[in-house]
């Protein structure tokens, strides 16, 4: 059956969470305080740019299955299930700052209890929140009205860049609640999208909440392992690439995430660690080797951009062209970006830069305004700059005309943090190539 589903929050979560629901039938009313954000919505304006995301918006609002407000009560009037999708942002210690949460769960009651609504309603937490939320909120609702409102927790797994794919074809969905009604509700919303095959697992509240926290903290484990790996790698000789293979063909390891490079970065890996490392502390049961993970992120690029200024002696008067802004490819995103790490380090130090990504160039200049350059193109970046700097693996820079790059720069000297070119490849076409745990290619030198 459809439902009616009110979406709180049109960030990145309920964006995509919103329109995936509509696109399989449900009538969805998302909610928002910025006014001129839902007005945007409401032509089909994203504030954010996730493949096919765009398509999926038009067509619901079009088909009168999607819909944007301000009006917190409509949603609370119309809907049966409500999805909490708001900023969990990480306060000084790391901790998850719940404000956003605890306050709109308030809100809902107060209209709950003002309005005398009897009919049950299912409170959905999708947010990212530490343990025990689930109580936190529950307690916040029974303390404020007696209407039936049952809380889940629902993690979201969303890649960005494939969040529309991840939520269509999820690999799998994870229910927390102790309610039979909650959980065949839910059950019933998310059986169009595992037709395949893919399980519902529905476990309690709190392990529910762990697991989106192990989840991510379990793959940013990965990606330090092997950019610490690396730098062992690149210290007695071997290749990081040939070792990505072997040990990524062990079917008991699987091949994802095992590529190094400049770190992690984004609105959820930095984040998730951090709070669980918060949690995991309070509860006097530290997770040590999460501490070892947010230390090699952050040693990683320090160590990419001193590669970069002990090349050069000083950078000081050098200009640099940089490939990539966002923190991964295939979004906006520049939430903890690395290029952003290099970048300030690199003004720190006195040179100046070029820059250019296909998607995040707003958001880039809402930080820097006009201490970078940003130019139309991958190439135009390139004229005067000292050297190239590869900060985001997006697909047009896999194959650029390498002729070209050596022609446009003033030396042909590149800094990939991601690894994009075959070590054979850069040495036959003459440059000087900078990679994560791989032999230095030094042409004439």
């Amino acid at each position: 059956m459809s439902y009616s589903i009110g979406v709180i929050g049109t960030g990145y979560v309920g964006l995509v969470s919103g329109t995936c629901f509509a696109e399989s039938g449900n009538s969805v009313l998302c909610v928002d305080i910025d006014a001129q954000k839902v007005e945007k919505l409401q032509n089909g304006i994203l504030p954010i740019y996730e493949p096919d995301l765009d398509h999926l918006l038009e067509r619901n609002i079009k088909k009168n299955r999607l819909h944007f407000t301000t009006d917190l009560a409509k949603a609370v009037h119309q809907c049966p299930i409500l999805f909490l999708c708001l900023p969990t942002p990480p306060d000084e210690d790391g901790s998850a700052d719940l404000q956003y949460v605890l306050n709109a769960a308030a809100d809902i009651a107060k209209i709950l209890e003002r309005d005398g609504i009897k009919e049950p309603r299912i409170l959905v937490n999708k947010s990212t929140v530490p343990v025990g939320t689930t109580e936190k909120v529950r307690s916040v609702v029974r303390g404020i009205t007696s209407a039936t409102v049952e809380v889940v927790s629902n993690p979201e797994f969303l890649r960005e860049g494939f969040a529309v794919e991840d939520f269509m074809k999820p690999d799998r969905v994870v229910v927390g609640t102790s309610s039979k009604f909650a959980e065949e509700t839910m059950r019933d919303l998310y059986e169009p999208f595992v037709r395949s095959g893919n399980p519902i697992y529905v476990m309690d509240e709190k392990s529910a909440e762990i697991t989106k926290y192990a989840a991510n903290s379990f793959l940013a484990m990965r990606i330090s392992f092997m950019n610490d790996l690396s730098n062992y790698c690149e210290a007695v000789g071997a290749d990081i690439e040939n070792v990505r293979i072997g040990i990524g063909s062990d079917s008991r390891i699987g091949k994802r995430f095992l590529f190094s490079g400049i770190g992690y970065g984004g609105s959820c890996f930095p984040k998730d660690v951090k709070a669980l490392i918060h949690s995991t502390d309070m509860a006097e049961k530290p997770l040590k080797i999460m501490k070892a993970v947010e230390d090699v992120n952050y040693e990683q690029i320090v160590r990419f951009t001193n590669r970069i200024i002990d090349r050069f002696g000083t950078v000081s008067g050098r200009h640099f062209a940089l490939w990539g802004l966002a923190f991964k490819p295939n979004t906006d995103d520049t939430r903890e970006a690395p290029a952003f790490k290099i970048i300030e380090r690199l003004l720190e130090e006195g040179a100046s830069i070029s820059s250019y990504d296909p998607e995040a160039f707003e958001n880039t200049k809402r930080i820097f305004e006009d201490r970078i350059t940003y130019a139309t193109s991958a190439i135009e970046t390139l004229i005067n700059a000292d050297a190239l700097i590869i900060a985001t693996e997006w697909n047009e820079f896999r194959k650029p005309d390498f002729s070209e790059v050596k022609k446009t720069l003033k030396e042909p000297i590149i800094f990939d943090g991601r690894n994009l070119y075959e070590l054979h490849t850069m040495e036959n076409a003459g440059f000087e190539y900078h990679s994560i745990g791989r032999r230095t290619i030094l042409p004439n030198r």
